[in-house]
């Protein structure tokens, strides 16, 4: 693939094919105003300060959203010493749609796009539609993708079962054709079981496929959060999890260290399994993700170079 970074950076592809050498990386959403929006242009500084990998914002397909996601982007692509990941996903938008979309990410010197299939516009309980000028599947997305433009391309993989089908050989398929599609890393939905995590790298790889396969993070920061992790990741929070945050409940900063705790000791055990990265979900907020990352340098699973690794 011709997605090249800045002279000296290593590419995302080459990153994630250094064993000894984990990344890190972000996720941002757009939000829905302007105060909102500057709240995430100084957390998106705030963390570029601990040397991120790259940085991504998720996409919604209404034009508003939209909009926002491609202006944070280009903040990100313009101010920040990361790299830089768009998302596109293929709901409720006609191929016409996603090109032009595709081509403002090429036009803003994006290299790596993030392709999903994405939700209906009401959320992951609404039943998918596919738009009558559209495609029906991420693998599609992919195809058009690696057919139109030379992005190298990041997918979605699903460590607990993917709530539509709730078939672990079929997600396992899924990302082959992914793969084969043209395909070149993953990134999974957020988890809290890093034997789950395993259970997919198994099943994939017995499959072929080679996809190196990014854990995603997800902290969770007070109580209320709990319900809707579960809803998005399709999986019940396991009661280790939910226990040790309900022992604390009435004390929202202890809620937030032991949230902080839970992703760390997620993480470490995902880094220590051979994991090729870490994905942080920050929610626009820096602190949780700051305070996992200075606890696993502390623990020595941060091998990035001292300049990428300040606390900032």
């Amino acid at each position: 693939m011709s997605s090249n970074p800045a002279a000296g950076q290593r590419s995302i592809t080459e990153l994630l094919a250094d064993p000894g050498r984990p990344t890190f990386s972000f996720e941002f959403f757009p939000p829905a105003d302007e105060a909102g929006m500057d709240v995430l242009r100084q957390t998106i500084m705030d963390l570029d300060h601990v040397g991120p990998d790259w940085l991504s914002v998720t996409y919604g397909a209404s034009g508003a959203t939209r909009d926002r996601t491609i202006s944070a982007t280009k903040f990100i692509k313009t101010q920040t010493r990361a790299q830089t990941v768009g998302h596109l996903t293929c709901a409720s938008q006609s191929v016409d749609q996603l090109l032009e979309t595709l081509s403002s990410y090429r036009a803003a010197d994006v290299k790596y796009i993030l392709a999903i299939r994405g939700d209906m516009p009401g959320g992951p309980t609404v039943p998918w539609v596919r738009h009558p000028q559209g495609l029906a599947n991420a693998t599609e997305l992919v195809r058009l993708i690696a057919e139109n433009f030379d992005f190298g391309i990041g997918v979605a993989a699903f460590p607990d079962l993917h709530p539509e089908n709730r078939d672990a050989d079929l997600d396992a398929r899924l990302l082959l054709a992914k793969q084969e599609a043209g395909a070149s890393f993953a990134v999974t939905q957020l988890f809290f079981d890093a034997d789950a995590y395993f259970r997919l790298v198994d099943r994939v790889r017995a499959m072929g496929c080679t996809l190196p396969i990014v854990a995603g993070i997800q902290p969770v920061t007070n109580l209320a959060q709990i319900n809707r992790f579960a809803a998005l990741s399709g999986a019940e929070l396991p009661e280790r999890v939910t226990s040790r945050l309900h022992a604390v409940g009435d004390d929202p900063a202890a809620v937030r260290a032991v949230g902080v705790e839970i992703a760390t000791e997620l993480s470490a055990d995902l880094l220590r399994g051979g994991a090729p990265g870490l994905q942080f979900f920050t929610l626009n907020r820096s602190r949780a993700t700051s305070a996992i990352l200075a606890n696993l340098r502390r623990l020595g699973l941060d091998r990035r170079t001292p300049a990428a690794v300040s606390d900032g």
